[in-house]
């Protein structure tokens, strides 16, 4: 056996736990990846037509399809539609990376491409670390599109500030929700199944919510759920901080979901990673 194998040998057995791993191997090792998954993007642009064309059709469907009746209600008209619908889906922008990623990660594993990984001398943590940094590269391109969109139909940005806080706010959020579905890609076994069960979970909670309409005129066992609905305290954080309102409790509502839903699902995402056959 020469010397060469001898290393690598000993270096894989070295890395079966991620604490073997120092913080600065575990930041150049998710930097690779941060770089591997960047030029796959680039090897297939297609890839990125979900992220591009989704924040253009969603903002232009609600804008003139529901915006004059859901307007009137809200006291005006379109141009108030545009104002309360635009800031609220940030959270959809959010909900729908984070499936995504869950398809993503899941259709490496079938693929073979995580059996690579999982060989060589890296952190295991890494390659999810570095999975979730290119999802919020790809969010915060698509919630820069919905924005400019958000402007050519009326939307008028008053407070750099408060859109910055918005951005940042539905960015933690949407990291969070990443290890939900990315447990779900290593757990379950094809890449539909991830996507129908994203579906069963995003339906019911992007439209019971206030990321498209008020809450007041629905009935109320569903105005209780909305009341809860994470997505609902975003929206809401989110509409305070662009275009003005209350802003604390909402704020703080949807940290602590982020900061909990992080806290619990990260550790069984990575475990789950490690020890999938």
């Amino acid at each position: 056996m020469s010397a060469t194998t001898i290393i690598t040998t000993d270096a894989v057995k070295d890395v079966k736990g991620d604490a073997r791993i120092g913080p600065r191997a575990h930041l150049r090792h998710t930097g690779a990846l941060i770089r591997r998954n960047l030029l796959w993007i680039r090897q297939d642009p297609e890839s990125m037509f979900d992220a591009i064309l989704m924040p253009i059709v969603f903002t232009l469907l609600f804008v003139y399809v529901f915006g004059g009746s859901i307007g009137q209600a809200l006291g005006g008209g379109q141009d108030d539609y545009v104002q309360y619908v635009v800031p609220g889906m940030m959270a959809m922008m959010g909900m729908s990376m984070a499936m995504s990623v869950g398809t993503g990660f899941n259709t490496d594993f079938n693929s073979g491409v995580m059996d690579r990984f999982r060989s060589l001398p890296i952190g295991r943590g890494s390659v999810l670390f570095a999975k979730i940094a290119v999802e919020l590269l790809r969010m915060l391109l698509a919630t820069t599109i919905m924005l400019i969109v958000g402007v050519l139909v009326g939307f008028d940005i008053t407070n750099w500030g408060g859109l910055l806080a918005a951005v940042a706010l539905a960015a933690l959020f949407g990291s969070a929700l990443m290890w939900v579905f990315l447990t779900l890609g290593v757990v379950l076994k094809s890449a539909q199944s991830v996507q129908g069960l994203g579906f069963l979970v995003l339906m019911p909670l992007q439209f019971g919510s206030s990321i498209f309409a008020p809450t007041d005129s629905m009935p109320g066992w569903l105005q209780s759920f909305t009341d809860v609905n994470p997505l609902s305290s975003l929206a809401d954080a989110a509409r305070g901080l662009m275009v003005g309102g209350p802003v604390t409790h909402d704020l703080w509502v949807t940290v602590a979901w982020s900061v909990g839903l992080t806290a619990v699902m990260a550790p069984i995402a990575i475990h789950k990673f490690r020890t999938k056959t």
